[in-house]
């Protein structure tokens, strides 16, 4: 069909792995419950932006070119890895600066207030380091289309149609479900300390595990 094999397949495999928590969708549930509904679709389309150029990226060969040149790998590999660790850290460091002085109106740092502002950029670039999901795009994209097929480019684009449908009805979900989350925070300020320590120190951990990951 279209160039593309086993459809099916593809699709459960795509939400099987939409479905895997990740520093996106994390990020995109932290804005939904600290900003609302708005913001949070604005970091949603961030994300979107970011796997669309991955995927061209993937489509055209970017990916393998990474996995040719070791050294420009490591470089975005490290590099995606530090910023990761640096959105972990801000989120820890501004959920216990505000427990600490949850008795008194505390004013937003500049770090956590760009990232309050910045939604849709700071998504975008989280989606856009992170050499892995070129590496992943690639080696999944390229199972499911068949070899001679004289017009991959629409091949390319249903695969990729098909994982940003899915990512929007998954995000979609997140960010209700953090706008029912913000409700239950602000009356449980111990609950909203734990819960963006956790989101910060998964950044980290995201950040961590990407740093000490192969190419391979």
């Amino acid at each position: 069909m279209l160039g593309i094999t086993d459809f099916w397949t593809y699709v459960l495999g795509v939400v099987a792995i939409i479905l895997l928590p990740g520093p996106n969708s994390i990020f995109v549930l932290s804005v939904g419950a600290r900003r609302g509904v708005r913001a949070g679709y604005q970091a949603a389309f961030g994300v979107f932006i970011g796997d669309t150029v991955l995927m061209i990226l993937s489509a055209t060969g970017v990916a393998s070119l990474l996995g040719t040149y070791p050294p420009l790998f490591l470089v975005l590999k490290y590099a995606g890895a530090a910023y990761l660790s640096w959105v972990g850290v801000n989120i820890i460091r501004s959920a216990w600066k505000r427990w600490r002085h949850r008795s008194e109106t505390v004013p937003i740092d500049a770090s956590e207030l760009a990232s309050l502002r910045r939604p849709f950029r700071r998504a975008a670039v989280i989606s856009l380091l992170n050499p892995k999901a070129i590496l992943f795009f690639v080696s999944f994209f390229i199972q499911f289309v068949e070899p001679g097929y004289p017009h991959p480019a629409l091949s390319f684009l249903i695969l990729g149609a098909v994982v940003q449908f899915f990512s929007v009805l998954y995000l979609t979900a997140l960010i209700f479900g953090g706008r029912f989350l913000a409700g239950q925070f602000r009356e449980r300020r111990r609950l909203a300390a734990a819960a963006t320590t956790g989101v910060g120190a998964l950044f980290v951990g995201f950040g961590v595990k990407l740093a000490t990951a192969s190419a391979g």
